[in-house]
């Protein structure tokens, strides 16, 4: 087989890239997809009791007009719009998201811890090196020890000691001294911050819904269950798993970048493999609980969207509530009690070990010990899903930077553009609408010699 272009994957910016190929009038492409069906970490699930679950706690909203208007071609009318209400349970209580915007629901003792940090000579001044130290010298030790510390470590399974702290950007919501005490006093609090305080959620189908839809007028283009398993650069063609050879004129990676490197590339040289080895990642579990009836929440239908946990009363550093984005993704009987599922999610790696044989168990323990799962409901569990993904998160480390500044431009001298989640290995640029535009931007350099503006290793 001979085509202009191979695109490895089928995920978000796989299919950006093919349904941009194809709107622009490219049709000699194919897109090599080693699982069965599309969408990658973006992909949902049904289980066998009717309850759908999504591959981690995902929501959609957009930076980009293009996505917004192929969300609407895709979905119509079939999209729920949603406020996010998010909150973090810390020191035995429930605050609203963002945690240092309203430290005023916690206790006082870690009210006072919080506000401390954040006086005059209290934080460090001195330029931070990393991730932990960027915490200290914005929020204070109280901020970090209560919430930010613990958490970040929980979701990275990394240090922050040996995390970068550049990809912040519009991630975390930066609140000073002043406008701590302001909320505190004047019993305020603020959860409008960030761009995902209103997204929309498919109204049947999960997240992967979107990616089904991308994907079927581009059948004919997609190969699934056919991944790739060796590619010459120098030759200009790939090998998959089937035995298919393909030649190309340039290569589409969304796969991850480490593995492109380590597995894939036939004869890749010393300093690529070590570059390559310094990029890091966790993986996640992906934790499912269904009830045949939904808990109350304070004596009140719980409308939260999801939840963030910093301690080790729970393993998972996240729940969300899925029965809330969408009246489909639990069972329906129409004289029946309203279905619950928490969807919830647990890291791993080499700093973080987790026994996953044991995970479903502890998930349902640490959702009764932070109140969602009350003992009188234990018996109502009608549905457990679980699913570990190896490659979870890019992790932002320190190392990173310099890794993709040695292996892009390698790559690229030899038409192989590494995109996605992690493909291009930039957190703060893997979001959804990210993820779809990184391939229709490709998509527009390789057509129409347009320059990328979402993804950049400089």
């Amino acid at each position: 087989m001979q085509v202009d272009y191979a695109i490895i994957g089928a995920g978000p910016t796989g299919l950006g890239a093919a349904r941009r190929l194809a709107e622009l009038g490219e049709h000699n492409f194919v897109v090599l997809e080693k699982n069965a069906h599309a969408g990658g970490l973006a992909a949902s699930f049904q289980d066998d009791r009717g309850y759908t679950w999504d591959i981690g706690g995902h929501v959609v909203f957009s930076h980009y007009e293009y996505f917004d208007r192929m969300l609407d071609e895709l979905l119509g009318q079939d999209q729920l719009k949603h406020e996010r209400r998010a909150y973090i349970r810390a020191r035995g209580a429930w605050v609203p998201y963002p945690f240092q915007n309203n430290i005023r629901h916690l206790p006082r003792a870690a009210r006072w811890e919080c506000v401390r940090g954040l006086l005059p000579g209290r934080r460090p001044e001195a330029i931070p090196r990393n991730f932990h130290e960027w915490i200290h010298c914005v929020f204070g030790d109280g901020i970090g020890s209560v919430f930010l510390w613990p958490y970040n470590f929980k979701v990275w399974a990394i240090p922050p000691a040996q995390m970068s702290a550049s990809w912040v950007g519009e991630r975390v919501s930066i609140v000073g001294l002043e406008g701590v005490l302001k909320n505190i006093i004047l019993e305020l609090d603020e959860v409008g911050w960030g761009p995902n305080n209103a997204f929309t959620f498919p109204a049947f189908g999960g997240t992967g819904e979107i990616f089904r839809r991308m994907a079927a007028p581009l059948a004919q283009r997609i190969r699934y269950g056919d991944g790739v398993v060796s590619v010459d650069a120098a030759g200009n063609t790939l090998t998959t798993a089937s035995g298919q050879r393909v030649a190309y004129g340039a290569l589409l990676n969304t796969g991850p970048l480490d593995l492109l490197i380590g597995r894939q590339l036939l004869q890749a040289p010393d300093s690529l493999v070590e570059a390559a080895q310094l990029l890091k990642h966790n993986g996640v579990h992906v934790a499912g609980v269904g009830l045949a009836e939904r808990p109350l929440f304070e004596g009140k239908p719980d409308q939260r969207c999801w939840m963030y946990f910093p301690e080790d009363d729970c393993p998972f550093y996240r729940v969300t509530n899925f029965h809330n984005y969408a009246p489909a993704n639990v069972p329906v009987e129409p004289k029946g009690p309203r279905r619950a599922a928490f969807l919830c999610e647990t890291s791993y790696s080499g700093h973080k070990p987790e026994d996953r044989s044991t995970l479903m168990e502890r998930t349902e323990q640490g959702l009764a010990n932070v109140g969602l799962l009350p003992a009188s409901a234990r018996h109502k569990v009608e549905s457990r899903f679980e699913l570990s993904v190896e490659y979870g998160y890019p992790v932002p480390c320190l190392e990173r930077d310099l890794a993709l500044r040695t292996l892009q431009p390698w790559l690229e001298a030899r038409r192989i553009f590494s995109r996605g989640r992690f493909g291009g290995w930039k957190y703060e640029v893997g979001n959804m609408d990210h993820s779809v535009m990184q391939g229709v931007e490709w998509a527009e350099r390789m057509i129409m010699q347009q320059q990328e503006k979402t993804y950049t290793w400089t």
